[in-house]
């Protein structure tokens, strides 16, 4: 423990890349504030560096924005849910404080954050090749972007979830309870982080509309009222 208390920055990034399940959960057990702004940073950089990629397709100013609202999508979603997420993890049986539970969320975050960091480029090859803002499939071009966007992020926060089950796995005492633990953080964390899109959008931005930092009315409605009206008119 005081090996891997010492190890720097750089290291500590590595072992998130690993994401070891022994080595990783060793840490949960860690004190002090280093390991919680380790993963901050990490969030807060990768996130920050995806999200100004994404939104260079709609220009310079969405994509400043968006590097902005990625991580803080991130960090309120944690915070709002920190004390249901610890509360859960106890009343379930894990065996998780709410710092352990705290720090293992960030960590998968963490995961994630570095994945879509590595997707940036890749990102900013497609919007090079994609049509752009001033031709006339403009349409396709952000079709293209949003379809690209669901993706990324759904490949980083599978993989970074399945990192989280193996971590669970070795902290709880039945393979049964570290399922039934991620099931609900994942549903808090889906419940709040959709509604928190929902007031924080636009990411990528409509062609049509012009570039801000959030829409005129962001507390109009609801993720879930315009699922239901989706749905409503489809069928």
């Amino acid at each position: 423990m005081r090996r891997q208390s010492q190890k720097g920055a750089w290291q500590s990034v590595l072992i998130l890349c690993r994401a070891d399940r022994s080595e990783i959960s060793e840490l949960l057990d860690e004190h002090g504030a280093r390991w919680p702004l380790i993963c901050a940073v990490t969030i807060l950089c990768g996130c920050a560096l995806y999200g100004g990629a994404v939104g260079l397709w709609r220009g310079p100013e969405q994509a400043l924005y968006t590097a902005v609202k990625m991580p803080l999508l991130i960090f309120l979603t944690c915070g709002g849910n920190a004390l249901l997420n610890g509360m859960l993890a106890q009343v379930l049986g894990s065996g998780l404080g709410f710092r352990q539970t705290l720090i293992a969320i960030l960590m998968s975050f963490a995961i994630s954050s570095l994945l879509l960091a590595a997707f940036s480029p890749i990102v900013v090859f497609i919007f090079l090749n994609a049509p752009p803002l001033t031709s006339a499939a403009k349409g396709s071009g952000h079709s293209i972007t949003l379809l690209m966007d669901v993706l990324f992020i759904a490949f980083a926060g599978v993989t970074a979830n399945r990192r989280l089950l193996r971590l669970l796995e070795v902290r709880c005492s039945a393979l049964i309870v570290a399922r039934t633990v991620l099931w609900s953080w994942l549903a808090g964390n889906l419940f709040l982080g959709a509604q928190l899109a929902w007031v924080l959008r636009p990411f990528i931005g409509s062609p049509n509309l012009p570039v801000t930092f959030l829409r005129p009315d962001p507390m109009h409605g609801n993720f879930y009222e315009s699922v239901f009206h989706a749905l409503r008119r489809l069928l």
